[in-house]
């Protein structure tokens, strides 16, 4: 365990900083609230408290709290998510070796440590990470409150699922079926007091996760930052709607429809959506061995007591897997694949407690035969997702045939010699993680930005860099008070990030759009104000709050937006016909300090 630890560390720290600020949207909430005690509570995005990002704080406090520690950079920012990285993997080997013993529980470490999604979200400062590891410790505790039918193991599920919550909304919900069945049906006590106990469970859920809710829908409107993403300030509305029932079926006004980079059939919803071109490399390696083992071991475990641990885990792990799989397979709104992080855990689970049961029938040929089929699979999945990348490492789909070709000879023929069974299970090990692994280290070798792919670039797209949001000389630990330069093909130069740094307002300058706002903010670590929240739709600040900030010279500049967030706030439309514009640095600008004078209509 330790090793596996250690490697999954070096795995997750290494070259940390090479993303820099990696989503820069979140990164620059961070530094906001690192500013302000009260943004810190509210996640606001910027230290004017105007308006929230669209998701719960959960994760952002984090890095918050690690920035107010160690000062503000991507190093503490970063090393926090990495670290919770390895606390996931800690924790699926502690649940598994509870039921099926260390080497379950190893493998189980392994396959979570090295899918390349995981690698790609423990590196990044998405919630995704927190919420995956939040989602992993409610399944612990339910695994300890099986084995006893304690009351109180199952509470701190609850509470883990609630801050679940606060971290990605509903996402954290999507095992609650899951740990619920297990327990339901396997705790060692009657069926009322096991109703009882996992209703009591779902008040700590309510309760962990209402609180802050609660007081964000109490605070007066007028005193607190808009709830970014939402339609009427609420908290409520960006849970129920934006981050709910408008992300699944695609009906928000806030949300894209089928939104995947990539595009093609990753961005249509279906069940194979899991194997589709973008998705697949993330996630899918081991993917139908966890659902074949899964199936045998129900079978192999059909005549245990209702109390049998091993067939309760293989339930939570396996509704976990099917429900998660089957949300994230049908979402027909704002998908990304990155969110396939939250199946890595089930999958992992799968493999090492159903690999395990089913190796104990090594010496039968139904056994072995079986065993042959999963690691022929599991060669075919790996070689299908290796040539979605052709040009990458083009010899590595031939090794793994190899290995996978030597390990079904060996479990057919199961030759003599005591060594037999350390011999098949490398190989066995060799054929189902190489490729994940060097996909793993491709992805760990890579920088990326706000739109992350793990593994190397597939035909059908390209892959992040971060370049869209950062430039390849944007160096914080530069001397120079960590000021970045920015190239001239994304648009920023010296003169603007000077201009920023000089302004002497509130606020240096405004923009529409949070991810145009955000890149600026870092790159001169000055206050920029974000108009219309992530995508521009919010209706804050409003025109005539902006207009107030401009008169009172609280904002010096506005920059003018991307073209796709021209249109969508009226401030645009209002500084463009009251102010002057001069191009700074590659920028459109206009000085909101001078006199408002009426300019021709274009």
């Amino acid at each position: 365990m330790g090793v596996l630890l250690a490697a999954t560390a070096a795995l997750y720290v290494s070259d940390l900083g090479a993303s820099r600020y990696s989503n820069t949207y979140y990164a620059g909430a961070v530094w906001s609230m690192t500013r302000s005690w009260k943004g810190f509570f509210f996640g606001s995005f910027d230290i004017g408290n105007i308006t929230t990002t669209d998701k719960p704080p959960g994760s952002l406090w984090l890095m918050a709290l690690s920035s107010r520690i160690f000062g503000f950079s991507p190093w503490s920012t970063l090393v926090p998510i990495a670290l919770t990285g390895v606390a996931t993997v800690a924790l699926v080997y502690a649940t598994v070796r509870r039921v099926s013993g260390a080497n379950a529980a190893l493998l189980a470490g392994a396959v979570t440590a090295l899918t390349p999604v995981a690698v790609l979200m423990f590196r990044m400062n998405n919630p995704d990470a927190l919420a995956t590891l939040l989602m992993v410790g409610a399944a612990y505790a339910t695994v300890r409150a099986i084995e006893s039918a304690s009351t109180r193991w199952l509470l701190l599920a609850g509470v883990l699922l609630g801050f679940g919550f606060l971290t990605k909304m509903g996402q954290a919900f999507m095992v609650v079926p899951a740990l619920a069945l297990a327990y339901l049906v396997a705790a060692p006590t009657g069926l009322w007091r096991r109703i009882g106990q996992l209703l009591a469970s779902g008040v700590a859920i309510v309760v962990a996760g209402g609180w802050w809710v609660a007081i964000v829908e109490l605070w007066p409107a007028a005193d607190r930052p808009y709830i970014g993403g939402s339609a009427d300030n609420s908290v409520l509305d960006l849970a129920l709607d934006y981050n709910g029932i408008g992300r699944l079926v695609g009906d928000d006004k806030h949300v894209v429809t089928g939104a995947t980079r990539g595009g093609g059939f990753a961005s249509t919803p279906g069940i194979g959506r899991m194997f589709s071109d973008e998705v697949g490399s993330q996630v899918a390696w081991l993917l139908p061995a966890a659902l074949v083992l899964l199936l045998i071991g129900l079978w192999l475990t059909r005549r245990a007591p209702r109390t049998d641990r091993i067939r309760a885990s293989l339930l939570l792990w396996g509704v976990w897997t099917l429900v998660t799989g089957l949300i994230l397979s049908f979402v027909a709104g704002d998908f990304h694949s990155y969110i396939t992080v939250t199946l890595v855990p089930g999958i992992a689970g799968l493999v090492g407690i159903g690999g395990r049961e089913l190796w104990k029938h090594r010496a039968t040929q139904h056994g072995r035969i079986t065993l042959a089929v999963i690691v022929a699979l599991t060669t075919a999945m790996s070689v299908v997702l290796l040539e979605r990348s052709p040009n990458f490492l083009p010899w590595l789909r031939w090794v793994v045939i190899s290995f996978g070709v030597l390990s079904v000879i060996g479990l057919l023929a199961r030759p003599a010699g005591r060594h037999w069974e350390t011999a098949a299970v490398a190989l066995i090990m060799l054929t189902a993680l190489i490729a994940p692994f060097v996909y793993a280290i491709d992805t760990a070798a890579t920088p990326h930005g706000s739109k992350p792919l793990a593994g190397p670039p597939a035909d059908h797209g390209t892959k992040d860099d971060g370049s869209d949001d950062q430039p390849a000389d944007f160096d914080p630990s530069s001397p120079s008070g960590d000021t970045a330069l920015f190239t001239p093909q994304l648009g920023f130069e010296p003169a603007f990030i000077t201009l920023l740094q000089q302004a002497g307002t509130k606020w240096a300058a405004a923009t529409v759009g949070c991810r145009d706002a955000a890149v600026p903010a870092l790159a001169s670590l000055t206050p920029v104000m974000c108009i219309g929240g992530f995508n521009g739709n919010d209706p804050a600040p409003t025109l005539e709050q902006f207009q107030q900030f401009s008169a009172t010279h609280q904002v010096h500049y506005f920059v003018l937006p991307e073209p796709s967030h021209r249109s969508k706030s009226p401030v645009t439309k209002w500084v463009q016909a009251n102010y002057p514009g001069s191009e700074v640095g590659g920028q459109m600008v206009y000085d909101l300090t001078v006199p408002a004078q009426p300019q021709p209509q274009r």
